[in-house]
C-alpha cells in the first residue's frame, strides 16, 4: 500500500508568467509530491479545456468565437478516428508505445512539463503528481457548432475517454523515463462534478459518468499509478466511490462536513483492500478574503471538526486512526486566478499544516 499519509501537493494551475520560476516554488514547497503546473499566465492554451486537444480527432479551433469545438461530421474526423483506435489498442491493449508521443503536451500547451521532468531526474521524491482534465468536465465543456456538448455525443464521448486515457498513459511513462523510482498520482480534475445532479444536467446518465471515469482510472492503475478525481466543491461522492479511483480530492474547507452523508459509501471507499485516501482541499483559494484571513490553527480546526464528524455520522464504523492514515492535503482548488503573494501563501500553508499534523500524529 501507499504512503501518503499527511503529505501535501496542489492542484495545478498557478498564476506564474514564467514556468521556471513556478517550477521553483514547487521543487521547494511540496518535496514529497511535487507536480508540474498549468500556466494560463503563459498562453492560454495552458487552459485545463484547451491544454489536452494535440492528437485528439475532430477537435478544430473555432477562429470566430475564439474557442475549441469538436466536429464529428467531417469526412476528415472519420480518417482520424480510425487511426486514433488503431493507436489506442497498440498502446492500452498490446502496450505498444510506438505512436504514444502524437498523445503528448507539449509547447505551447505546456511550458512546465519538460523542466518537471528535467527536476524528477535528480529528485528524491517518491511521488509525482501529474493530471489530466476529467472526462465530464471536458465533455460538457467542449461543444460542436451546435452547442451540443461532447457527453451527450456518445461515438464522440468515447473519443474523449479514450483520448484522456493516452494522455494519461504518455504522462505516467514520461515519469517513469525521468525517473523510475517515483511512482505517478494522476487526478482527473473535474470542477463540473460539483453541479452532477443539478438542473443543467438532468439528463445526464449517472452510470454514464461512472464507465467514463472508471475506465480511465481502471487503465491508470493497470499502468502501475495512482487515480484520482478532483472536484472543487462537493457532489455525490458515491459515484467517485463507485468509478473505483483510489483518491478523491474535494474543496474541505468550505465542504468538510460533505462526506459525512455518504458515510456508508466512505466506508467502503477507506476499506477496500488497496485503501483509499482522502485528499483534503483545506487550504481556501476559491475565496481570496478566506485565503488572506486564514491561518494554520483555523485549518488544523476545519480538517480535525471534519475528521469527526465523517467518524460520528459512520456511527463507529470509521475508525479516526483510519481516516487520519488515509488523508493528505491540497488546496482547495488551483491558484491561477490568484495573485503571486496569495498564491505563495496558499502553497506554503498547505505544506506547514503537512509539517504540523504529521508532528501532532508522529508520522515520519
Amino acid at each position: 500500500m501507499h504512503n501518503l499519509t499527511l503529505k501535501a501537493t496542489a492542484v495545478g494551475s498557478l498564476p506564474h508568467k514564467n514556468a521556471q520560476d513556478a517550477i521553483k516554488l514547487i521543487f521547494d514547497e511540496f518535496k514529497e509530491i511535487p507536480f508540474w503546473p498549468q500556466l494560463a499566465g503563459v498562453d492560454r492554451r495552458e487552459d485545463m479545456t484547451s491544454q489536452y486537444v494535440q492528437g485528439i480527432p475532430g477537435i478544430v479551433y473555432d477562429e470566430k468565437n475564439c474557442k475549441y469545438i469538436y466536429d464529428s461530421a467531417s469526412d476528415e474526423f472519420f480518417e482520424q478516428l480510425e487511426e486514433f483506435f488503431m493507436d489506442y489498442e497498440a498502446i492500452v491493449n498490446e502496450k505498444d508505445y510506438t505512436n504514444l508521443d502524437k498523445y503528448a503536451i507539449t509547447a505551447p500547451y505546456s511550458s512546465a512539463i519538460p523542466l518537471f521532468l528535467d527536476r524528477l531526474k535528480t529528485g528524491d521524491c517518491k511521488y509525482a503528481k501529474c493530471h489530466i482534465i476529467g472526462p465530464f468536465t471536458w465533455g460538457t465543456s467542449l461543444c460542436d457548432s451546435e452547442g451540443v456538448c461532447a457527453f451527450y455525443d456518445e461515438t464522440y464521448r468515447e473519443v474523449l475517454i479514450k483520448g484522456l486515457t493516452l494522455k494519461a498513459i504518455w504522462q505516467i511513462e514520461q515519469v517513469k523515463k525521468a525517473n523510475p523510482d517515483i511512482a505517478t498520482i494522476m487526478f482527473m480534475d473535474e470542477p463540473v462534478m460539483s453541479q452532477y445532479g443539478t438542473s443543467a444536467f438532468i439528463t445526464v446518465k449517472r452510470e454514464d459518468v461512472v464507465a467514463a471515469l472508471g475506465e480511465i482510472s481502471d487503465i491508470i492503475k493497470s499502468c502501475g499509478a495512482l487515480s484520482a478525481v478532483h472536484c472543487c466543491g462537493k457532489s455525490q461522492w458515491s459515484l467517485l466511490v463507485d468509478a473505483g479511483v483510489n483518491i478523491i480530492n474535494f474543496d474541505a474547507f468550505s465542504f468538510g462536513n460533505s462526506l459525512g452523508a455518504y458515510a456508508a459509501d466512505m466506508e467502503r471507499f477507506l476499506k477496500k483492500p488497496e485503501g483509499g485516501y482522502i485528499a483534503w482541499g483545506i487550504v481556501p483559494t476559491l475565496d481570496k478574503e478566506a485565503l488572506k484571513n486564514t491561518n494554520l490553527e483555523e485549518l488544523e480546526q476545519k480538517f480535525e471538526a471534519a475528521v469527526d464528524d465523517l467518524v460520528k455520522k459512520s456511527r463507529g464504523k470509521i475508525d479516526r486512526e483510519l481516516v487520519i492514515k488515509q488523508s493528505f492535503f491540497t488546496p482547495s482548488c488551483g491558484a491561477g486566478g490568484l495573485s503571486m503573494e496569495l498564491a505563495q501563501k496558499a502553497m506554503a500553508l498547505v505544506n506547514r499544516l503537512s509539517d504540523r499534523l504529521k508532528q501532532k500524529y508522529g508520522v515520519s
